[in-house]
Order: C-alpha cells, then sequence, then structure tokens
C-alpha cells in the first residue's frame, strides 16, 4: 500500500469522529486539521498525541514517541502504521430525539393510566477528545448523530420517564397539563443528563422537550377527554353530574309507559312527586325534586309547587290567582348559603350542615356571617355591637341590649359616625 501524503477531512457537521481510512504513514505525511476539528494520533489503542486546527508534519520533533515506538532515527524520514482521528468540536444544537412508543403513566388527578408521547431536540460538543474516542467510539470507523442517539436512547428515555413521573405526582397536575411545565422539565432533564454525558468527553449544552402529547386514538384519552368537555358544558350551564343525573332519571320515568306513575310524571315531570305519594317512594322522588332546586310558589290547597310563569298548579289544577291572598307562601323557600338545603321555618341553624341561619331583615335570605347588604333586595345588614356583641340595625346610635353608645362625634365637622370608624369620610378627619 502507498504511503499517504496527506491526511484530511472534509465530511458533514453531522459526524462527530472519523477515522482516516489508512494507517500508511510517514515522518512526512501532511495532517491538516480545520477549524472546529481535533485530530488524535493513536498506535496500539494509546492516544499519542492531539492536533489542533492547522498543518502540521507528522515527524519526530511534533510527535516524539515516534522514535521510542517505532525505533526511528529522530529527525529522520521513515514510514510507520498508525491511526489518526478527526474530531467534530463544533456545536451540534439540531441533534432530535423522540420516545419511539408511548410511556404509560398514571394520570394523578384522575386517575387512569395514559400513553404519553414527548420528543425535543438537544445540543452537545465534544469537550474531551481522547476521552470520547477511548470511551465511546471505539473501533467503528464512523460515530455520527445516529450513532450516538443509539447509545444514548435508553439513557434519555428513562430520564423522561422518572421526570414526568415525578412532576405529575409533585404538582398534582393532570396529563393533559404537562405541556405548561416544558421549560422547567427541560432544565430538570438537562441537569440529570449531563453527568452521564461528562463521563464520555461530551458537553451538553442544551436539551429541550418541545412536545408531551397522548394518542388520540387511545380509549382512555377519549373517554377522559370526554369527561372534561362534560364538565366544562355542566360549569357552563350551571348544574353538577347528580342534578344531570336527576334529569335523566326523571324523563326515562315519564317516558316509561310500564309506570305506574308514568301520567303523573308526564304532567308536573315529577316535581312534586316527594310530596304527593308516601312512603319510599315519596321520598327517593322528593330528595330528587329538591336537586332540581326549581324556583317556583308552594300551591297553599295541595303543597306542590308552581313553577315561575305558570298560573295554575300542576297537581291541583288551583290558579295561581288564590295565592296572592296569602304574601308568605309566596315567597320560595329558605335555603342555606352553605349546602343549599331548605331551613325550616323558626330554625336557627341549617339541619344539613350545621351552618348558623344570618336572616336579611327585609326578605329573609340566608347570607354569609360577612355580608353588609342583601344581594337580592339590598336591604342592609344589622351589625355587632362594639360592647356586647348583640346585632343592632345599622342606623342606630345606641345598643338596645346593653345601652352602650354606638356613635362618635367626629372632632372636626361634629358628624355622627358609627363606631368603629377610624376615618371621618366627610372631614377625612383621623381619630
Amino acid at each position: 500500500m502507498a504511503i499517504i501524503d496527506l491526511v484530511k477531512y472534509n465530511g458533514p457537521n453531522s459526524v462527530f469522529a472519523w477515522k482516516f481510512p489508512s494507517e500508511e504513514l510517514s515522518t512526512w505525511t501532511q495532517l491538516i486539521v480545520n477549524e472546529s476539528q481535533e485530530a488524535v494520533f493513536f498506535k496500539g489503542g494509546q492516544a499519542l498525541d492531539v492536533f489542533g486546527p492547522g498543518r502540521h508534519t507528522l515527524s519526530t520533533a511534533n510527535v516524539p514517541l515516534l522514535s521510542n515506538l517505532f525505533k526511528l532515527p529522530f529527525g529522520g524520514q521513515s514510514p510507520f502504521t498508525a491511526e489518526i482521528w478527526f474530531v467534530n468540536k463544533a456545536h451540534s444544537l439540531d441533534i432530535k430525539w423522540g420516545t419511539p412508543s408511548p410511556i404509560q403513566l398514571q394520570d394523578p388527578k384522575f386517575g387512569v393510566m395514559i400513553p404519553v408521547r414527548s420528543f425535543g431536540q438537544f445540543g452537545i460538543r465534544i469537550e474531551n477528545s481522547s476521552k470520547f474516542l477511548v470511551k465511546l467510539v471505539g473501533t467503528v470507523p464512523v460515530f455520527d448523530q445516529e450513532t450516538l442517539l443509539r447509545h444514548f436512547k435508553g439513557l434519555y428515555l428513562n430520564r423522561v420517564k422518572d421526570s414526568l413521573a415525578g412532576y405529575l405526582v409533585k404538582k398534582q397536575i393532570g396529563v393533559l397539563e404537562i405541556n405548561a411545565y416544558l421549560e422547567e422539565l427541560s432544565t430538570h432533564m438537562q441537569e440529570r443528563i449531563r453527568p452521564t454525558m461528562d463521563d464520555y468527553g461530551i458537553q451538553l449544552v442544551n436539551f429541550f422537550i418541545n412536545d408531551i402529547s397522548v394518542p388520540e386514538n387511545d380509549p382512555a384519552v377519549i373517554q377522559l377527554k370526554a369527561a372534561l368537555a362534560k364538565k366544562a358544558e355542566m360549569n357552563i350551564i350551571g348544574y353538577n353530574y347528580q342534578q344531570e343525573r336527576t334529569f335523566d332519571t326523571l324523563e326515562g320515568a315519564a317516558t316509561n309507559p310500564s309506570a305506574g306513575t308514568a301520567g303523573v310524571m308526564g304532567a308536573g315531570m315529577g316535581l312534586g312527586m316527594g310530596l304527593g305519594v308516601g312512603g319510599v317512594m315519596g321520598n327517593q322522588f322528593g330528595g330528587l325534586a329538591q336537586n332540581l332546586n326549581v324556583s317556583g310558589v308552594r300551591c297553599p290547597s295541595c303543597g306542590g309547587i308552581i313553577p315561575d310563569g305558570k298560573r295554575f298548579c300542576p297537581d291541583c289544577g288551583k290558579p295561581l290567582a288564590q295565592t296572592q291572598a296569602n304574601p308568605a307562601q309566596q315567597r320560595p323557600p329558605i335555603t342555606c348559603d352553605k349546602c343549599g338545603s331548605i331551613i325550616p321555618k323558626d330554625a336557627q341553624f341549617c339541619p344539613n350542615c350545621g351552618d348558623p341561619y344570618n336572616p336579611c331583615p327585609n326578605c329573609g335570605k340566608d347570607l354569609p356571617s360577612n355580608a353588609t347588604t342583601c344581594p337580592d333586595c339590598g336591604a342592609t345588614m344589622p351589625t355587632p355591637c362594639p360592647l356586647c356583641g348583640k346585632k343592632v340595625a345599622p342606623d342606630a346610635k345606641f345598643c338596645p341590649s346593653c345601652g352602650g353608645t354606638l356613635v362618635k362625634k367626629c372632632p372636626g365637622c361634629g358628624a355622627d359616625l358609627p363606631l368603629p370608624t377610624k376615618f371621618c369620610p366627610k372631614c377625612g378627619n383621623k381619630f
């Protein structure tokens, strides 16, 4: 084989390491190393020297170990055999990665198993050429991006699975919401992969997760998305799953020809069923009617609900005009502001949740304890006396329970101010 006079590499940037095909060299062989390259001189698996960019002559002056390894006269011109590797030192920032098959993860928010795919890209730079060639490249003649991905496939797949599962559990978020955390996940992944890359002489410049997705045709994904869409629809319309099931039950009972109460259910949709039928059926349908939370007026004759806008009772047929004589019966039942249950007359606490009954002095609506005005009628709520704690009218000057003074004269303008006011709204005086 002829002695090589010139050794050079001008291949693509996607190749990280390339071995010159011939080993027949001499002390007059010219080695040309381009910018962003390094050439490593090997003999017997041992790296003798590393050449940076420029033109080099493989003489005993540049490679002093040649005279000892090959018994060459120092400064002489003699042939010898050795390997020369070219290493690409440029930054490679477009290395694509991805999960070849979906990763099965449990959604911590909904408890279902969801297949997850992920892909992105990362960038590297060969930091230590000798370590990279000895520990990773070995004897393959070419080491490119595809070979790199094949070597580190198990590494990034393991890190991606652990990071995704850890974030889902730590953040308590659903798989469908994980894309909001791509930047945090990318940084976390880079920190976990970098030490392994350093062991092979590779600097991990960056690591990006571009997208985390789920297969659209997977049965679990289809079911989860349908449930979320249904939940969004309920939130927009303003009812919950229990009320929807109540509607379905009542509609099914009304359209069932074999049901004994089909006529009643068809006429009144079962709204007063719990009031007219005794025993277990009465309790069950009464609960359903209560869940519907239908607004209306109680009929004074049979106790049924007359829906808003109707002129006759759907149960007994009495006209709505007969209810005008008793205005108290036109008032809808008082419901608890916490749980929505009906508060019986003269009750001071909700029988369902125990929340104290805080009535509006005008319409009787149950209001939160910190309410200052009624949202229905606009009435001002009584305020507690700062001396004894009893509630008094907002315009009262003295407490009817303890006789304490509830107003204070402003020293600036003399206006009567309710306690515990600290600033006068008229003159701005502080006291």
